[in-house]
């Protein structure tokens, strides 16, 4: 087989199996706008009637924006404290001269296999630390990830130290090294893992469904969850309106996916490679 050959049934399959991947989210979308009686007969490629009712009724109510609301507040603010706090960490564990580095490697690894009890974990946030119905709740729980943190070992064991000894002869302190030279050239780590971040707090309903019972805190995947399951449909309407149960799910499907899918194309081209070729000269 020649190479042109070679390539061609590459590229084939490539975009086959490309297609196929787009063929869920397809019928997620173009469904969220078809009718409920052509959805209770089964989900389709391509409706033979369409309704906007699902999407009408979803935002009769401002529960909808209270979620995503929240859900943006929380994400943003979780991804920015957890990147920083994580990655400082990290900095920690893999300098060469830091001490305790593989005490505090054995502190992280050691919760990541066992974790903790969820009795003793709930008793520490609502009677403790009296965070229960607050946002934070759902921010303090993710802001240290021990995978993330051994992502970020990882790549800044990966750089020149030459880096920290340059800087160390001109009289840069730590934190100075940190923000003004270690922290430029791990752009493609950064955001990488805040990417990951932005998914964990976007996604997350186990820290709402434990913590909060105040609606007006409801995130989008409580929210969601309770569509699902056909729960409590007075969130969006006080009236009797039977709801379009089938177009609902999918509707709001797409609405609490479309913000974090978009966010994709603009950290792709970070998951190549690193910025540090020719960072040191010899």
């Amino acid at each position: 087989m020649s190479e042109r050959m070679f390539m061609f049934v590459v590229y084939a399959f490539l975009i086959l199996a490309g297609l196929g991947c787009l063929v869920p989210f397809w019928i997620v979308v173009i469904d969220s706008f078809a009718s409920e009686k052509l959805l209770n007969k089964g989900y389709v490629l391509f409706p033979s009637e369409y309704s906007m009712e699902a999407y009408r009724y979803l935002f009769k109510s401002n529960q909808i924006f209270k979620s995503y609301g929240v859900t943006v507040t929380v994400t943003l603010l979780g991804t920015i404290l957890g990147v920083f706090v994580t990655a400082a960490f990290a900095y920690v564990i893999a300098h060469r001269k830091a001490k305790f580095g593989n005490f505090l490697s054995m502190m992280t690894y050691l919760p990541m296999v066992f974790g903790s009890g969820l009795v003793g974990f709930y008793l520490l946030i609502v009677n403790w630390l009296h965070m229960k119905d607050t946002m934070m709740v759902m921010i303090l729980p993710y802001v240290m990830n021990p995978f993330f943190a051994f992502i970020f070992v990882t790549y800044f064991r990966s750089l020149p130290y030459e880096i920290n000894e340059s800087a160390t002869v001109d009289g840069a302190n730590e934190w100075r090294i940190f923000f003004q030279i270690i922290r430029p050239i791990s752009t493609p780590v950064i955001t990488t893992v805040s990417l990951f971040f932005s998914l964990q707090y976007w996604n997350d309903w186990w820290l709402g469904l434990l913590f909060i019972d105040n609606t007006n805190l409801y995130p989008l995947q409580i929210l969601l969850r309770q569509i699902l399951n056909s729960q409590s449909f007075k969130l969006f309407s006080t009236g009797v309106l039977i709801p379009p149960a089938e177009g609902l799910k999918l509707a709001m499907v797409c609405v609490t996916i479309g913000p974090i899918v978009f966010a994709y194309p603009f950290v792709q081209k970070y998951f190549v490679k690193g910025l540090t070729l020719g960072s040191v000269k010899g």
